[in-house]
């Protein structure tokens, strides 16, 4: 079985959606190799700065687990095959497009030029919780359906731009909360733990199994993976799972 090799250059956002990957993928019967490498809130800026000065700041996260490790992009991106990168914008510049150029083309432009048999994609990012207290919610008025309005608006536009696959995972994120039991102003549960970052088991699972589709065209209704996370100690609600992947697939 050929291997697929996926490589997120992000932040913590894409901590979150590569977290299970390898295993939902795994358990489809599905072989990747996923690497994420992190900075908190690192931005399409900071992510070309990094290139152009060559920096060793980026945490090398493998197939789902935390390493020691430091790099820089131009350390990594030679040393496997790989099939797919993707990057992002930073959740709070997400919904203003003059954060977005011109470093989403001189990276576009870069990561062509040095992986040329890799498809360069970018993932959606999400709009913050109802109630976040994240300090730039209030860039959007603190309201989420403006920042998910805007961000979505903003990624298409520089997907389509340059002719690149969007993973897209605000959407998923923002039809999950049309459900009662993710619907907060309903008394729902949060997807997110923090109002910004993606709950542990539910959210994590919801963005691995976007990347999963999107990339693999992975049959979601046959995974069985039940994520667990030392992070937390509640346990998985089977009928959540079943409900996440239902939106998944509607994708």
């Amino acid at each position: 079985m050929k291997k697929t090799y996926i490589l997120a250059i992000g932040n913590s956002f894409s901590r979150d959606a590569t977290a299970y990957l390898h295993d939902i993928c795994e358990n489809m019967g599905l072989s990747v190799h996923v690497v994420n490498l992190y900075i908190g809130g690192c931005s399409l800026e900071r992510h070309w700065n990094n290139i152009e000065k060559n920096v060793s700041e980026y945490q090398y996260q493998e197939n789902g687990v935390v390493t020691d490790r430091y790099v820089s992009i131009s350390d990594v991106i030679h040393t496997l095959p790989w099939d797919f990168i993707v990057t992002q914008q930073a959740s709070h510049d997400s919904g203003w497009i003059d954060t977005y150029e011109p470093f989403a083309g001189l990276i576009i432009d870069y990561l062509k030029k040095e992986v040329p048999g890799a498809q360069i994609c970018m993932q959606q990012t999400w709009a913050y919780e109802v109630d976040s207290d994240h300090g730039c919610f209030i860039r959007y008025n603190r309201d989420q359906h403006e920042m998910y309005r805007r961000l979505s608006e903003n990624y298409s536009r520089i997907a389509k731009k340059y002719g690149l696959p969007l993973i897209p995972c605000g959407d998923v994120i923002q039809n999950i909360r049309k459900h009662p039991e993710f619907d907060v102003s309903k008394g729902g549960k949060s997807i997110c733990r923090d109002g910004f970052h993606m709950h542990y088991l539910y959210g994590r699972y919801a963005l691995a199994c976007t990347w999963a589709k999107t990339l693999l065209d992975a049959s979601i209704s046959e995974c069985t993976f039940i994520p667990k996370c030392c992070d937390t100690e509640e346990k998985p609600d089977q009928k959540l799972l079943s409900l996440i992947q239902e939106e998944v697939i509607k994708i």
